[in-house]
């Protein structure tokens, strides 16, 4: 027998709602992510326009103190933030490279 099939009606019935809740907050994160990748391919193609590097350590390093401390800010792990743009720069700056035509 399930978990599922045991919960009380009305358990059931939060759950539905809470993942609800969860599955319309990550369908804004896809459109955020999409329309973040927009702008950051206009970055791109100016750099690769005006002869300037993929990446930018100062700005890195800037926005991982920014949005560790809003990470701070929201009651969210800095260390899951800091991952997350991490993992967001290393794509936009693979995305870079691609545009200026470098090798990987």
């Amino acid at each position: 027998m399930s978990d599922t099939a045991a919960a009380p009606d009305d358990a059931l019935r939060k759950l539905e709602a809470i993942r609800q809740s969860i599955d319309n907050i990550d369908a804004a994160l896809i459109h955020l992510l999409a329309e973040r990748f927009k702008f950051t391919q206009g970055v791109g193609e100016l750099k690769a326009a005006n002869g300037l590097p993929p990446a930018d350590l100062d700005r890195e390093a800037r926005q991982i103190k920014r949005l560790r401390a809003l990470a701070e800010e929201s009651h969210l792990d800095p260390d899951l933030a800091e991952k997350f743009l991490n993992f967001i720069v290393a794509e936009v700056i693979h995305h870079h490279r691609r545009i200026a035509g470098e090798a990987e």
